[in-house]
């Protein structure tokens, strides 16, 4: 009986070996491909008013906010030795000290911030209805979401608590130190997972991890976009999806760091209950103990559901948009407005076109 998984040995994070690119940049390449067309399948269904120089202006301006805000936040939040306040340079410095490559380490919360605020500024400054390219947006990121933590586990990173689950997976570079205070656990664990040990103190020993980069790939990423998706067409209001989207990528993030190893340097920055489990971050999470991802993820969830209540209450607040080819000549579009019954003619038409799309 399989008692736990070995990491597949053939996965490298090098796509060649000796060359410095990685599987993990190439992954951001696919996830913002795949993110484009879902976000230009949605246009042409919707026959959305916007040409693919705008859409391609759009997306470059919203993956360079957030590239930046992933890269801030993962250095200047996570990272607490200051090295990267006195010598800020090195924030964007690409050679790391492997011989690699690339930005280590990115942060989704920053990303998502500062991309949000990106695709505000463009919505104002193209005329256009944020909670309407806001809502193909949430439409279409959390598939593309996917292909990022597919990186994280091609390199072996982020990677989850000890377990003696079946599905435990054991990661190269995870192991353990075995002192006097962790030896029960240890001698616990390898023993229920059929783990050969010396049981010297000092030894080193890996032990089966959850591989909390797939769960968060499945559900923050397939079953989220799942959902998501299938409301685009049935939303009740405009900006129903943003909402959606904030409040379920936080709900299922802040459970699945109940899986996830905090950062030893981080800890739980919440703790309203004591534990007594020593070195407890490898081998618990206290239910009241608290990560940075949790609180984040906290705030993502309450600002979903605010922005649901205020999107909610906004429907009749807009001008009634004609689509059809009514883009300036600066690239922005245009807007009417129009009497109430000819907005109520033009809802009827906008939900037969729906039903000929179902």
């Amino acid at each position: 009986m399989l008692l736990s998984i070995p990491f597949p040995s053939w996965l490298k994070p090098e796509i060649i070996e000796g060359f410095p690119v990685r599987w993990y940049g190439v992954m951001y390449i696919f996830a913002f491909a795949t993110a484009f067309l879902l976000y230009r399948k949605q246009v042409k269904e919707r026959r959305f008013p916007m040409s693919d120089d705008n859409l391609s202006s759009l997306f470059f301006w919203g993956i360079l906010a957030l590239l930046l805000g992933a890269r801030l936040f993962s250095t200047l939040i996570y990272h607490t030795d200051n090295t990267y306040w006195t010598k800020p340079w090195l924030i964007f410095w690409p050679f790391n000290s492997d011989g690699s490559f690339g930005l280590q380490g990115m942060s989704y919360h920053g990303g998502a911030f500062l991309g949000l605020i990106a695709v505000i500024i463009y919505a104002k400054v193209k005329r256009i209805s944020f909670r309407e390219i806001g809502d193909m947006f949430a439409a279409s990121i959390p598939l593309g979401y996917t292909f990022g933590r597919i990186g994280n586990f091609i390199n072996a990173e982020l990677y989850g608590r000890v377990t003696d689950s079946p599905i435990g997976m054991v990661f190269p570079n995870a192991g353990l130190k075995m002192t006097s205070e962790n030896e029960s656990l240890i001698r616990e664990i390898a023993e229920k997972t059929n783990i050969a040990i010396s049981g010297t103190m000092g030894e080193i020993v890996n032990l089966p991890r959850h591989p909390s980069q797939l769960y968060e790939a499945i559900f923050e990423g397939i079953v989220l976009w799942g959902i998501i998706w299938f409301f685009r067409n049935r939303k009740p209001f405009k900006g129903f999806l943003v909402g959606l989207y904030f409040l379920g990528y936080g709900l299922f993030r802040f459970i699945i760091e109940y899986f996830r190893e905090p950062d030893t340097h981080l800890g739980y920055r919440i703790e309203l209950g004591q534990t007594t489990l020593p070195h407890v971050y490898p081998f618990s999470h206290p239910l009241l103990s608290f990560s940075t991802g949790q609180i984040l993820c906290f705030f993502m969830m309450l600002f979903g559901i605010i922005w649901l209540i205020i999107a909610s209450r906004m429907s009749n607040k807009e001008p009634i948009r004609i689509y059809g080819n009514d883009v300036d000549s600066k690239g922005r579009i245009k807007t009417q407005t129009v009497k109430p019954e000819e907005a109520a003619k033009e809802r009827n038409q906008r939900r037969k076109m729906r039903k000929k799309l179902k």
